[in-house]
């Protein structure tokens, strides 16, 4: 037998991985289904001060599925040398810091490690600049390109005024709005070209240099945040999510690790539990999921099968806005149709089209609400059969991965799916029942 090392993680981590290979989640910021996806921080500087210079900041999101949610992003840093931030448009420091030193214009922030945040909607136009202000929301590269972009622009001062005399920031961190993001060290690149509106002429910027983060669901959360639950027409088995997937209920007298949705004054409740704490605050559950996944092989045709999708949320403090899911499952070559959610093929391994990403209809359901009744979104899928690969027999009709919002979600293991009767135990039941019915016929009609 081979054994395998595992990276340091969690005893419930652990646990799960021992239970199914396909929860396991490692402490490499590295996703199979999007090896290039990564968030790139990008510094321009675009004019020189008398004792600085002028950045344009812009993040862009490469990643296809990957997207950051209200309340949205943070950017921080740790300067070189003494720089100080004079003034920013788009953006804001979360703490201006000790400017006593400054006895005439106040700088914004004189902190050695400053920390940004994005303005909200509505900022007056005089502090905006192009694709700032939009409370930190950043969309996945696939749902909408054109939100997947934030900038904010810099005035830093006590800095150099040359490209050899400027130091580049160091020690970059990004939140979104939690933990789960590495970035690497900033390195000078070419400069950036801008093409002017009347596309005449081209600029380009003094100075640039990039950072590139990466992310990890292990440094996000030391608990998977989703799981899965299957079932099908053909097998009365309901195959639910595992128990204590993303943790358990505690057995102590601790308040706050789950709530019970018949709690009198339930809405009183929740809103006590901390406004501005991030952390699920989950309805008592035996998988203790703030997301599960219900996977529904629910018809069979002729030349096409179809499946029923439903995502329910549990968290009571998050309601998931441009929600998607990925999932990956051989049949995905041939979806015919798929109705009230938006498709898009992810082909992570060339030509191979097992993998699609769904997501909500803008205005309909891309808005899932937090736990409540009407905490869930449906959708159904029909696909046409590969005569040379279709098969309903050893769990083939369900998906091989599910990863919500861009967490891998914790699947039941595989000899637990539902499978279809088995006709060769009948057979074997039949073929018994006849070696004993003739046996018995000897016994009755044998010659005395």
């Amino acid at each position: 037998m081979g054994f395998f090392l595992l990276p340091k993680a969690t005893p419930c981590i652990l646990f799960l991985a021992l239970l199914s290979c396909t929860c396991f989640t490692s402490t490499d910021a590295y996703d199979p289904l999007d090896p290039n996806g990564n968030i790139t921080i990008k510094w321009d500087i675009i004019s020189w001060t008398p004792d600085g210079y002028v950045a344009v900041v812009t993040m862009n999101n490469f990643q296809q599925y990957r997207h950051i949610a209200s309340p949205g992003w943070s950017m921080g840093w740790t300067w070189a040398k003494k720089e100080v931030i004079w003034s920013m448009m788009g953006g804001q420091t979360t703490e201006q810091g000790d400017c006593s030193k400054f006895k005439g214009g106040i700088p914004h922030c004189c902190k050695k490690d400053p920390t940004v945040v994005d303005l909200l909607p509505g900022t007056p136009y005089n502090q905006q600049i192009a694709n700032c202000c939009k409370g930190g929301v950043l969309s996945s590269w696939v749902q909408d390109p054109t939100n997947a972009v934030s900038s904010f622009q810099v005035s830093v001062g006590r800095a150099g005024t040359t490209n050899r005399t400027v130091k580049v920031p160091k020690n970059f961190t990004l939140k979104a709005p939690g933990p789960g993001y590495t970035c690497g060290p900033a390195k000078i690149v070419a400069p950036t070209k801008f093409i002017t509106s009347d596309k005449r002429r081209v600029t380009q910027a003094l100075m640039t240099w990039n950072v590139t983060c990466t992310y990890s669901q292990f440094l996000a959360q030391k608990t998977p945040s989703c799981c899965v639950s299957l079932s099908s027409f053909y097998n009365d088995t309901l195959v639910p999510c595992l128990t204590c997937a993303c943790g358990c209920q505690s057995n102590s007298s601790q308040s706050g690790t789950c709530v019970d949705p018949d709690t009198p004054h339930l809405a009183s409740v929740v809103a006590g539990s901390g406004k501005n704490n991030f952390s699920p605050l989950v309805q008592c559950t035996h998988h203790m999921c703030p997301v599960s996944i219900h996977w529904h092989v629910k018809l069979n045709y002729k030349e096409y099968w179809r499946v029923k999708v439903t995502i329910t949320n549990y968290n009571y403090r998050m309601n998931y806005s441009e929600w998607n899911m990925v999932v990956q499952h051989p049949n995905f070559d041939n979806l015919t149709q798929l109705f009230s959610f938006n498709y898009k093929s992810l082909t992570p391994y060339g030509s191979i089209n097992d993998t699609a990403m769904l997501w909500g209809v803008k205005f309909y359901n891309d808005f899932l609400n937090q736990a409540d009744p009407n905490g869930n979104v449906q959708s159904e899928l029909l696909f046409r059969k590969d005569k040379a690969t279709f098969t309903f027999d050893k769990g083939w009709a369900f998906p091989r991965r599910i990863y919500f919002n861009g967490d891998n979600c914790v699947m039941p293991p595989p000899d637990a799916y539902p499978w279809l009767p088995n006709a060769g135990a009948r057979q074997e039941v039949s073929l018994f029942a006849l070696v004993i019915a003739s046996s018995v016929a000897l016994v009755f009609y044998a010659p005395a």
